[in-house]
């Protein structure tokens, strides 16, 4: 439904407000579509606050604004800003044992700035706890995960960010 004016536009799971009107929503975003129409802005439609990717790059990503250096464990209700290796090539057991735990329908791995498969050996706590596991880059993972998250699915997303080399 697409009507302009004093109405609000629903969007699954979002609402579009003619010219910044304001929801109790705590997440906002703004939408630009051209010059010939007002300006909207898209916020959450939910009581409950789920962490999302704001952004990411080669050494960070955001989550809910906040930008973060380290590997990172991130749920829709939980995030673990200290989970990790700082290198894939530091990724170890202990790292994915803690994985084989979570409640989840899906859980992405990140890699770093690369896609990388570990080994079946370390993989193997998560293969005997039944938990479907998807390998890409972290930047990857990071859109996957929003995607997922927004469908309502219960995703979990390890993501290795790498440290940026010092000059």
């Amino acid at each position: 439904m697409a009507v302009w004016g004093t109405k609000a536009i629903k969007v699954k799971g979002y609402n579009l407000n003619p010219a910044g009107a304001r929801t109790a929503a705590t997440q906002r975003a703004e939408v630009a579509l051209s010059p010939h129409t007002a300006a909207l802005k898209l916020n959450v439609d939910s009581p409950s606050i789920l962490h999302a990717v704001t952004g990411y790059g080669d050494h960070h990503v955001s989550v809910d604004g906040r930008e973060l250096r380290h590997s990172l464990l991130l749920l829709p209700d939980h995030l673990d800003p200290d989970w990790g290796p700082d290198s894939f090539a530091a990724l170890a057991h202990a790292h994915l044992e803690p994985l084989a735990a979570l409640r989840c329908d899906v859980l992405l791995l990140g890699t770093g700035s690369r896609q990388r498969f570990p080994s079946p050996a370390l993989l193997r706590p998560l293969i005997e706890a039944g938990r479907n596991i998807e390998v890409m880059d972290t930047q990857a993972a990071c859109r996957t995960y929003n995607i997922l998250m927004t469908e309502g699915r219960v995703v979990a997303a390890a993501l290795i960010i790498e440290a940026s080399p010092t000059p």
